[in-house]
C-alpha cells in the first residue's frame, strides 16, 4: 500500500513539473484553431456566395451556426467534463472538428455547410471549457497559473486576428473551402499528442448527471444568443423572431438557475455567483468582449469602406491591437502580482477607455499614426482586463468545479461578444441613418435604402450616378463618421462602468495553498484522496506547507505518513481523530460538504508601494 501512495506522490509532482507547459501548449493550440474558426470564414462570404448561391436566410445560418451552437452547448459540455474526464471531452472535440472541417471544405450544398458549421460549433463547445478546466487542474499554484492564463488569453486574441488576415490570403490564392481545410493537418498533429500528453483530470463525480438541466442551459442560451444576434443584424427588439427567443432563452435560464439550487448535486454550484469577485469577473468579462467586438467590426467597415483599404490591410492594420494584447497577456501575471486584480482590471478598462476616445479623433482622411498608437492602447487594455477577468474567476472557483466555471466564463464571452454586435451596431445604426434622410437630389427611396448600411449607400449612389450620386456618397461617408464617433463615446462610457465595477474585486491577488488541485488528475486519485496533513485543514507539523516538508526531507504528503509510520491515508486520519480520508471530517466524525475546505495557510501579494515584500 505505502509503494502505491509514493508512486501516486511521485506522479503528483510530476504532473506539476516541466511539463505542465508542454501541456500548456497543446491547449493554445486547440484554442488557436477554435478561436481561427470563428473569424477566419468572414472574408470567405463573397466566394463561396458566387460558388453555393445560398439563399440569404442560408447565408446568415453559415455564418452564424458555429458561434450559435457553441456558445449553446457550453455549459453542457463543461459540466460533462467535470464528470466523464475532460480529457476525454477534449480529445473527442479534437476529432469532431477535424471530420466537420473536412466536410465543410468539400460542401457542395448550403445545407451541407451549415450541419457542417452545426458540427464545428459542437466541437468548439468541447474543446474550449475543456482547455480551460485542464489549465485550471494542471497550474495549482496560482502565481504560475496567472502567467499560464496570460498566455492562453493572448493565443485567443492572436486567433481571432489572425483570421481574416489568413482568410484573405487563402482565399486569395486558393478557394473558399481552404480555410477550412487547414484545421484537418493540424488536428492530426494535435490529436495523438494530446492524448499521450494531456493528463485526465475530472470533478468530485457525485450524483447523477442532470441531462435535463444541460439540455435547458444549452436551450435557454441559444434563446438568448440567436435573439441578441437578430437585434445585432437590425431587426427590430420587440418583432417576434427578436422578443421571441429572447424571452424564451432567458425563461430557461431562470428555472435552470432554480433547478440547480433545489439539486443536491447541480451542474453547476450557484454559490459560486454569491462571491463577489466570482460574479464580478464574469461581468467585467462580458462588458470587456461587448467592447472588443462590436468596436472590432465598426473599425473594419471604416477601414474598408471609408478608407479603401483590402480585406488583407485592413487585417495587416489590426496587427498592432493583436501584438499589443500578446504583450499585455506576457506582462499580466507580472502586474497582477504586482497592482493586484482590482486596479488591473479597473485600469484596464480606464486605459481602454482613453484608447475609444482617441480614436474619435479619425475622420474621412486616413491617419495611420493615430489609429496605430489607438490600437495599440485599445489592444493592451482590453487584453489586460480579459486577462485578469479569466485568472480571478478561475481562481474563485475550487478544482472539481472549474469545468461549469471555465464554461460560464466562455458562455459570457460569447453572450458579450453578441451583446457587442447588437448594442453598438444599433447604435451605429441609430446616429447614421438620419445624416441620409434629406440629401438633395436624392429620391427619398434611395436615401433610405441608403441609410440601411454604408456599403449599400455606395451602392445606391453608384446606381443614381452624376451629382445626385456623388451627393449620396459624400453624405454617407459623412453620416458613417459621425456615427462612429457617437458610438465611440458610448463604449467609453460602459467601459468606465467596467472600471467602477472592478471595485468589487480583490484588492491583493492571494495565493492559497490549495491541496486538492491536482488531486483530480487522472491516476492520482480525487481531489479528496490527497489525505496529507495539509488536506486535513493543517493539522500536524506539516502545517499544509511543502516548503516545510523539503526542509526535513520529504518530499510528499505520503512520505510524511510513511515517516511516521503511516502505510495509508485511513491511518492518518485514525491517529488524528477523523473518521473519513477523503472528506474535511469534523472531531464528531459528521463530514463538511457545504463549503469547499479552507487552506491553513495564505500567502497575500501585496501591491507595489504597500510596505510588504512582492513575491
Amino acid at each position: 500500500m505505502s509503494r502505491t501512495i509514493t508512486a501516486r506522490a511521485r506522479a503528483r509532482a510530476a504532473a506539476g513539473g516541466t511539463n505542465r507547459w508542454v501541456v500548456l501548449v497543446v491547449l493554445c493550440v486547440s484554442l488557436l484553431l477554435v478561436a481561427l474558426d470563428a473569424t477566419i470564414l468572414h472574408v470567405a462570404v463573397p466566394s463561396l456566395t458566387e460558388d453555393l448561391r445560398p439563399s440569404s436566410t442560408a447565408l446568415l445560418w453559415i455564418v452564424d451556426a458555429y458561434p450559435l451552437i457553441c456558445a449553446s452547448l457550453l455549459i453542457l459540455f463543461g459540466t460533462l467534463g467535470d464528470r466523464v474526464g475532460r480529457r476525454r471531452i477534449l480529445l473527442l472535440g479534437y476529432a469532431l472538428f477535424g471530420v466537420a472541417s473536412a466536410v465543410a471544405a468539400l460542401a457542395t450544398e448550403p445545407g451541407v455547410l451549415i450541419a457542417a458549421r452545426a458540427l464545428l460549433g459542437v466541437g468548439g463547445a468541447m474543446i474550449m471549457p475543456a482547455t480551460l478546466s485542464i489549465l485550471r487542474a494542471v497550474f495549482p499554484d496560482r502565481r504560475e497559473r496567472a502567467t499560464a492564463i496570460g498566455i492562453w488569453t493572448a493565443v485567443a486574441a492572436i486567433g481571432a486576428a489572425t483570421g481574416p488576415v489568413l482568410g484573405g490570403f487563402l482565399v486569395e490564392h486558393y478557394w473558399w473551402g481552404s480555410v477550412f481545410l487547414i484545421n484537418i493537418p493540424l488536428m492530426a498533429l494535435i490529436l495523438p499528442l494530446g492524448r499521450r500528453l494531456l493528463p485526465e483530470s475530472r470533478g468530485d463525480g457525485d450524483g447523477p448527471w442532470d441531462v435535463l438541466g444541460a439540455l435547458m442551459a444549452a436551450a435557454g442560451v441559444l434563446g438568448c444568443v440567436l435573439g441578441v444576434k437578430r437585434a445585432g443584424a437590425g431587426e427590430p427588439l420587440l418583432a417576434l423572431p427578436t422578443a421571441g427567443p429572447l424571452l424564451v432563452g432567458a425563461a430557461l435560464l431562470v428555472l435552470f438557475v432554480r433547478r440547480q439550487k433545489r439539486r443536491p448535486h447541480p451542474l453547476i454550484d450557484m454559490r459560486l455567483f454569491s462571491r463577489a469577485a466570482f460574479t464580478t469577473s464574469v461581468g467585467c468579462i462580458v462588458l470587456a468582449m461587448l467592447a472588443l467586438v462590436g468596436l472590432e467590426l465598426i473599425a473594419v467597415q471604416y477601414l474598408q469602406l471609408v478608407l479603401g483599404l483590402s480585406p488583407l490591410e485592413t487585417g495587416l492594420r489590426l496587427l498592432p491591437l493583436t501584438f499589443a494584447a500578446m504583450a499585455a497577456g506576457a506582462t499580466g501575471s507580472y502586474t497582477l502580482r504586482r497592482i493586484g486584480p482590482r486596479r488591473m482590471v479597473g485600469w484596464g478598462f480606464v486605459l481602454t477607455a482613453a484608447a475609444v476616445l482617441l480614436l474619435t479623433l479619425m475622420g474621412q482622411s486616413d491617419r495611420p499614426l493615430l489609429l496605430t498608437v489607438g490600437f495599440v492602447l485599445l489592444g493592451f487594455g482590453l487584453q489586460t482586463t480579459l486577462f485578469s477577468a479569466y485568472e480571478s474567476m478561475l481562481s474563485e472557483a475550487p478544482q472539481r468545479s472549474a469545468g461549469g466555471a471555465a464554461a460560464i466564463g466562455e458562455t459570457s464571452y460569447q453572450l458579450g461578444a453578441g451583446m457587442g454586435i447588437a448594442l453598438l451596431g444599433s447604435v451605429m445604426n441609430a446616429a447614421y441613418g438620419p445624416g441620409l434622410a434629406s440629401v438633395p437630389g436624392v429620391p427619398t427611396e434611395a436615401s433610405s435604402a441608403a441609410a440601411n448600411s454604408l456599403g449599400e449607400a455606395y451602392q445606391v449612389a453608384d446606381r443614381l450616378g452624376g451629382t445626385a450620386g456623388e451627393a449620396l456618397h459624400h453624405a454617407a461617408r459623412h453620416a458613417f463618421v459621425s456615427g462612429l464617433h457617437v458610438t465611440l463615446f458610448v463604449s467609453a462610457a460602459l467601459l468606465l462602468v467596467g472600471a467602477l465595477m472592478a471595485r468589487r474585486l480583490p484588492r491583493v491577488m492571494e495565493c492559497p495553498a490549495e491541496a486538492d488541485e491536482l488531486g483530480g488528475l487522472d491516476g492520482l486519485g480525487g481531489p479528496d484522496e490527497v489525505g496529507g496533513p495539509d488536506e486535513a485543514g493543517g493539522a500536524g507539523a506539516a502545517g499544509g506547507s511543502d516548503e516545510l516538508r523539503e526542509a526535513v526531507g520529504l518530499s510528499a504528503p505520503d512520505e510524511l505518513r510513511e515517516t511516521v509510520g503511516l502505510s495509508a491515508p485511513d491511518e492518518l486520519c485514525g491517529t488524528v481523530g477523523l473518521s473519513a480520508p477523503d472528506e474535511l471530517c469534523e472531531p464528531d466524525g459528521s463530514r463538511a460538504h457545504a463549503e469547499p475546505r479552507v487552506p491553513a495557510t495564505r500567502e497575500a501579494i501585496e501591491p507595489a508601494g504597500s510596505g510588504r515584500p512582492a513575491h
